[in-house]
């Protein structure tokens, strides 16, 4: 196996990976940097931008490792025309994410913040609550990828009729009493719609004007991808009707402009990014990360994007 000579690592600090990450990186490389310079040949990267600038910044590079699933911070046909390899980590945590679209769900149909604010303060009667059931609603999934197929699984055993759209059909998924709807059927006739695709240039406001205007009176709409999806005006002239709830946890990556708008509107409910932070997610994740940079020395890249 052949070592990389410098790690540039941007994005993240130590603190991202255990020690004993670490350990397996320090044997894979010659030396670790937080600053820019012409020897890296290796760049971990996380939220931050990789473009041509930062590329042609170091003409050494040979492997780009990020530390995320999503890969719409980089510039992958330019990497790919200066053959540098691109890995992500996909998978890690569908488990966790995919628990967590129902945590925000239930907490948002039983107002359980409110629920535990009252009990606080000694009133345990339950007066002035009402909730409603996922049984029997019409659940829709956008994206049935790993995290988009988990999550109709379990909106399925709440007893919630599940629909979906993808660009590709999942018969597997149809086997399974899941209906294949198109888009814009979807979103005029869910109770339910959880987002689940990766933000790249065809994904890019996916749910628009035109759809965010056809969204269901009363929907909730629960979106733990990137924001980026998403028409920011749309969606906020359509939180103004108070007819829909809009539920994110992407906020660290969105304009903080945009965030502060959307925070003004009570039906717009605003998480941090913490879908993924189990413990079996973040050993998982940083496994693979490591495991990617492990078989790209070994001639045998994994979780190549590009």
């Amino acid at each position: 196996m052949t070592k990389f000579k410098k790690i540039l690592v941007t994005g993240f600090d130590k603190s991202a990976l255990d020690k004993d990450s670490w350990t397996r990186i320090d044997k894979l490389t010659d030396s670790i940097t937080f600053i820019p310079s012409e020897e890296v040949d290796c760049l971990f990267s996380r939220f931050n931008k990789v473009d041509k600038k930062l590329i042609n910044s170091l003409p050494n590079l040979k492997y780009i490792g990020l530390l995320a699933t999503g890969v719409g911070t980089v510039d992958l046909e330019f990497a790919k025309k200066k053959n540098i390899v691109v890995c992500n980590i996909p998978g890690y945590a569908t488990e966790s994410v995919a628990e967590w679209v129902f945590g925000l769900i239930l907490e948002h149909l039983h107002d359980l913040e409110r629920a535990k604010q009252v009990a606080r303060h000694g009133d345990f009667s339950g007066s002035g609550f009402s909730t409603t059931e996922i049984l029997g609603k019409k659940f829709g999934v956008i994206g049935l990828g790993r995290i988009g197929k988990r999550v109709a699984e379990i909106a399925s055993g709440f007893g919630a009729k599940v629909c979906y759209w993808s660009r590709n059909r999942k018969t597997e998924m149809e086997k399974k009493g899941m209906r294949y709807k198109e888009l814009q059927d979807l979103v005029s006739s869910c109770d339910f719609i959880s987002l689940h695709l990766v933000y790249n240039k065809n994904t890019e406001e996916i749910l628009g004007e035109k759809l965010i205007n056809s969204l269901k009176k009363g929907v909730a709409v629960i979106n733990v991808a990137p924001m980026e999806l998403v028409n920011i005006t749309a969606l906020e002239k359509r939180l103004k009707k108070n007819d829909i709830t809009f539920i994110l946890d992407h906020p660290d990556e969105m304009n903080p402009k945009d965030v502060q708008k959307l925070s003004h509107y009570k039906n717009c409910i605003i998480y941090p990014p913490i879908g993924y932070v189990s413990k079996e997610a973040r050993a998982l994740k940083q496994n693979i990360f490591v495991s990617n940079l492990e078989n790209y020395l070994k001639g045998k890249p994994t979780n190549q994007v590009n």
